[in-house]
C-alpha cells in the first residue's frame, strides 16, 4: 500500500489502519522523508504531540527543505501557544519554497496573537488572495483590519464570509460592532439577534444586545 491509501483512512477517522500503511511504509522506505511527515500528522491528530514532533524532525534529517516537516511543527508550536517558534519554523519552510494560503494564514495568526498587527495583516491578505472561498481566513483578516480601526475594509470582508458562510456567528457579532460604531444601530441588534439565532450561547452578543436595548429603553 502507498501513502494515499493512509491518507485516506485518516480523512475517514479510522486511524489504526492509517498508521498501519505509515508504520508499514516507513519500514519499506526507511530514508524517505514522507512517510515521517505523514505519521507525524496522524501523531498530532491523536494528540501525540511529542511524537509528532520527532517524526518531523526525522523527515528533516533526511531532508532538509521538507518544507511540509517545516510547516507541520511551525502548527505543533502555535497550538502549543510558541508563537516565535511558530513563525521561526513557517518562515523556514517559506525559504524553501512553500507559499500556500495555509502557509500565510498560520503565520498571520502567530503574529495575531504576538500583537504584530502590521505583520498579521500582511500575511493574512496574501493567505485571502490565494484562497478568497475560504471563510475563516477572510474572518480572521476581517478581525485584523477592525482592530487596526480600517472598519470599511473589515465590514467588506465580514459580509463576504456571511455570503460564504450564513451561520457565522462571530462574523454577524463583529459586523453588528462595525455597524454600531457608525451608529447604525437597527442593523446592529439585527446582527447581534443573528448572531444569536446561529450560536444561542454567544456571550458576546447577548451583552452587546442587551446594553443597546437597555441604552433604547433609556432614552
Amino acid at each position: 500500500m502507498d501513502l494515499s491509501t493512509g491518507i485516506a483512512y485518516m480523512k475517514e477517522a479510522n486511524y489504526e489502519e492509517a498508521a498501519k500503511v505509515f508504520t508499514d511504509y516507513i519500514e519499506e522506505h526507511p530514508k524517505e522523508p514522507e512517510g515521517y511527515i505523514n505519521m507525524a500528522n496522524l501523531l498530532r491528530v491523536l494528540g501525540d504531540r511529542e511524537r509528532a514532533v520527532v517524526f518531523n524532525e526525522r523527515a528533516i534529517e533526511l531532508d532538509k527543505d521538507a518544507t511540509t516537516a517545516y510547516y507541520s511543527l511551525g502548527v505543533l508550536a502555535y497550538e502549543d501557544e510558541h508563537f516565535q517558534e511558530a513563525i521561526k519554523r513557517f518562515l523556514i519552510a517559506q525559504q524553501k519554497g512553500l507559499a500556500d494560503a495555509d502557509l500565510f494564514y498560520m503565520l498571520g495568526m502567530s503574529h495575531y496573537q504576538l500583537g504584530s498587527l502590521a505583520h498579521a495583516q500582511a500575511n493574512l491578505s496574501r493567505a485571502h488572495e490565494l484562497q478568497a472561498d475560504d471563510p475563516e481566513i477572510a474572518f480572521q483578516y476581517g478581525l485584523c483590519l477592525a482592530q487596526q480601526d480600517q472598519l470599511g475594509e473589515a465590514e467588506a470582508l465580514f459580509i463576504e464570509v456571511l455570503k460564504q458562510d450564513s451561520t457565522h456567528a462571530d462574523a454577524y457579532y463583529n459586523l453588528g460592532v462595525i455597524h454600531l460604531s457608525s451608529e447604525r444601530v437597527e442593523e446592529a441588534l439585527k446582527c447581534f439577534d443573528l448572531a444569536l439565532t446561529n450560536q444561542e450561547d454567544h456571550l458576546l452578543a447577548g451583552n452587546a444586545k442587551r446594553v443597546v436595548e437597555d441604552a433604547l429603553n433609556k432614552g
